[in-house]
C-alpha cells in the first residue's frame, strides 16, 4: 500500500502546509493554498512508473520514426469530420457545455453508435442512477448489449470496474461528480477534479482506452476547475447553443491529433441530435436580403470555414448613454468598431442604440467578422440593404485600414460555393489571390463607398 500525505500547497509561493489556512504565511495570499497528495515514487506501482518514464531516451529528431495514427469511425461523421478523421486509442477529449444544453444526449447516441459498430462501450454517470439513463437512452433508441452502463461517483470503484470490463470506449459524465476517497476534499473541489482527471488519462493511456469526460462550466460559460483539466487531456470540446434553439454547435477548441478550430453543427429533435452535413447552408437558409442591416461573413477557425449572417440595427436613443449590445460577438470590439466608424467613415453613433447578432448562436472572436459588422452598421444606419451575393471578410485597423486574415483562399471558395460571388475584401487578399469577382479595399472608407 502507497504511503501518502495529504498536503496544502500554495498556488501562489509554493509553501506547504499540514493543514488548512486561510492565509498564507509565506505570501500572505488569502485562499491559495489547495489540498494535494503527496505520494513517494518508490510506492508507486510499476504500471504507473512506466506511464510516467515514458521509457524512452533522448535521440536526435531527425532519428525519430513517425508514428501513424490508426482512426476508427464514431459512426457520425460531421462528429468524426471535426476531430480530424475519427477517434484514436487512448484519446481523452474533455466536452463542456452549459446544463441543459445536450452533452449527455450527444454522448448516449455517440455510446449506441460505438456500440453498434461492435465496440464495448462503458458509460458512466455520477448524475443519474442506471434507470434514468435507460429512460433516456429508451427515448433516443439507443439500446444495445456492447453499452454497458454503470452508476457510481468513487474514483477506485471506477478504476476497479474499468480494469475488470476492458472497455474499448469509456465515458464520464461528469468529472466533477467524482471523488477519490484518498483526499479528504468534496467531490468538485480542485484537489479532487485534479487527482480524478489524471488518474482517469493515465488509466486510459495505459490500456488504451478511448475515454470521453464531461466538464462543468461557471457563470462566465469557462470550464470550470483548475485550467490544469484542459492542459491534462488531449482533445478539448465545446458544445453551444441556446437552449430555446434546436441547434447545438460543437468546436474543437484544443486537439492534439488533428486541427483545432473545426466545428459540428447539430438540430436538436424529439429524438436526440441530428447531424448538420452543410452548416453554411443552415445559417443562411432564413435570410431576408430585401432589409437592410445583414451581410454575409465567410468564418473559419479550422480548415473547414462556414457561411454565417452578422446582422446589425441601429436606432436612436431614448437614453443619455446609448446601448450597444452584441450576441456572438466581443461587445468591447463592437466599440472599437464604431469608434473608428465615427473617425474614418463620418457615421455618426453616439447618439444611437447599436445592436449586433450572429445568427445561429456561433461565438466568433476572430478578427476576420470586423468589415462585416462595420458593414452591416453602415447598412442599418442608411437603411440600405447590401446586395444578396455580396459576402466580406477583413480585419479592421484603429485608422480605418483593411488586413489580411488567415484562410483567405479557403473562404473565398466557400463563399463561391454559394452563389456569393461579390467578395469584399482586404486589398492584399485581392492582389495574392488574382480571382475574378473580388474587390480589394484598404479602407474603410472606400468600402462603404463602393458598396452605397
Amino acid at each position: 500500500m502507497a504511503k501518502e500525505k495529504t498536503v496544502y500547497i500554495c498556488q501562489n509561493c509554493g509553501y506547504k502546509s499540514g493543514r488548512w489556512l486561510g492565509r498564507c504565511p509565506e505570501c500572505g495570499g488569502w485562499n491559495t493554498l489547495i489540498e494535494s497528495k503527496e505520494t513517494s515514487i518508490k510506492t508507486k506501482s510499476r504500471n504507473v512508473l512506466n506511464f510516467l518514464s515514458q521509457s524512452g531516451k533522448p535521440v536526435p529528431i531527425t532519428q525519430a520514426e513517425e508514428v501513424q495514427y490508426i482512426r476508427f469511425p464514431s459512426g457520425i461523421k460531421v462528429f468524426d469530420n471535426a476531430l480530424g478523421g475519427g477517434l484514436v486509442k487512448g484519446q481523452v477529449s474533455l466536452i463542456a457545455g452549459e446544463p441543459g444544453i445536450g452533452k449527455s444526449t450527444l454522448l448516449l447516441q455517440l455510446s449506441h453508435s460505438l456500440a453498434r459498430n461492435g465496440r464495448k462501450v462503458l458509460y458512466i454517470s455520477g448524475e443519474e442512477s442506471v434507470n434514468q439513463i435507460y429512460l433516456r437512452a429508451k427515448r433516443l433508441n439507443a439500446l444495445n448489449d456492447n453499452l454497458i452502463v454503470f452508476s457510481e461517483t468513487l474514483l477506485e470503484r471506477i478504476e476497479d470496474t474499468v480494469e475488470e470490463l476492458s472497455p474499448d470506449i469509456v465515458i464520464l459524465d461528469s468529472v466533477q461528480t467524482v471523488f477519490s476517497a484518498e483526499l479528504e476534499s468534496s467531490a468538485g473541489s480542485v484537489s479532487q477534479v485534479r487527482e480524478v482527471t489524471y488518474r482517469i488519462t493515465e488509466l486510459s493511456k495505459r490500456n488504451d482506452i478511448t475515454t470521453f469526460v464531461v466538464g462543468h462550466v461557471n457563470k462566465e460559460g469557462q470550464i470550470a476547475g483548475p485550467k490544469v483539466l484542459e492542459h491534462i487531456v488531449d482533445t478539448v470540446l465545446q458544445f453551444e447553443g441556446e437552449r430555446g434553439s434546436f441547434y447545438r454547435i460543437l468546436k474543437v477548441v484544443k486537439n492534439r491529433f488533428g486541427p483545432s478550430g473545426e466545428m459540428a453543427v447539430f438540430k436538436m429533435t424529439s429524438l436526440g441530435l441530428e447531424e448538420v452535413p452543410e452548416p453554411s447552408a443552415f445559417f443562411i437558409s432564413e435570410r431576408n436580403t430585401e432589409r437592410a442591416g445583414t451581410v454575409i461573413f465567410p468564418y473559419t477557425e479550422g480548415t473547414k470555414p462556414v457561411l454565417l449572417e452578422v446582422q446589425a440595427l441601429v436606432l436612436p436613443s431614448v437614453y443619455a448613454t446609448p446601448q450597444r449590445r452584441s450576441e456572438g460577438f466581443n461587445p468591447n470590439r463592437l466599440s472599437i468598431i464604431l469608434a473608428v466608424l465615427e473617425k474614418e467613415a463620418n457615421i455618426f453613433l453616439r447618439d444611437k442604440d447599436v445592436f449586433v447578432n450572429i445568427v445561429g448562436g456561433v461565438e466568433v472572436d476572430e478578427p476576420g467578422i470586423d468589415a462585416a459588422v462595420a458593414l452591416a452598421v453602415a447598412s442599418s444606419v442608411k437603411n440600405k440593404p447590401i446586395l444578396p451575393n455580396v459576402a466580406v471578410f477583413g480585419e479592421l485597423g484603429l485608422t480605418g485600414e483593411l488586413r489580411n486574415v488567415y484562410f483567405a483562399e479557403a473562404r473565398v471558395k466557400e463563399a463561391k460555393r454559394f452563389g456569393f460571388n461579390n467578395l469584399l475584401v482586404p486589398k492584399s487578399v485581392a492582389e495574392e489571390l488574382k480571382e475574378e469577382n473580388l474587390k480589394g479595399f484598404s479602407h474603410i472608407s472606400e468600402l462603404l463607398e463602393a458598396v452605397f
